[in-house]
């Protein structure tokens, strides 16, 4: 039985390759949630007049890969502490954002972040949400698999933002 995760941290682009390629995991889409405009297109999510945040959703096999081990990679590939936005992203459409489908991945993903938080090894609080899950849309095509399609861009997208300093610094 297949399950799904929803995650925002900051730029989609940047949140499809840490978990694209795992056991378990059967797909990974970029798109939009959390706001009020039905089918949004990037375009409109971009005017931050849509209240939608650029988000992943991930189709998984928790027989496989368990929903506490994607909130943990989850939390690598941000700055928890960070509510408005991630590196480069700013605004409401980047924050970070852990949007749970059931009561189950709701208290998976609060003990998580109350364990990451009593861990020390950020100074600041974790700020990133924990909210419940509302209508996902998928990004338009040219917005899914972005590392794979234009891999010398988000290479690039990935450092300049200060997204892989951070996390070489902070969990590698």
């Amino acid at each position: 039985m297949k399950d799904t995760a929803i995650f925002a941290g900051g730029c989609f682009w940047c949140m499809v390759k840490p978990f694209d390629s795992l056991p378990g995991i059967e797909k990974v889409v970029s798109g939009f949630t959390g706001g009020h405009v039905p089918n949004p297109s990037y375009q409109e999510v971009t005017t931050g007049a849509t209240g939608h945040t650029e988000a992943v959703e991930i189709t998984f096999d928790p027989a496989l890969i368990s929903y506490d081990e994607l909130v943990s990679i989850y939390w690598q590939q941000t700055d928890p502490t960070d509510a408005f936005g991630q590196f480069a992203d700013r605004g409401d459409s980047y924050r970070p954002v852990i949007f749970y489908n059931s009561e189950e991945q709701k208290d998976i993903a609060e003990r998580s972040k109350a364990n990451l938080q009593a861990s020390g090894r950020f100074e600041g609080p974790i700020v990133t949400s924990i909210e419940p899950a509302e209508p996902f849309y998928p990004a338009e095509e040219y917005h899914q698999d972005f590392y794979k399609k234009n891999a010398a861009h988000y290479n690039a997208y990935s450092e300049g933002s200060g997204r892989a300093g951070f996390i070489r610094k902070t969990w590698l």
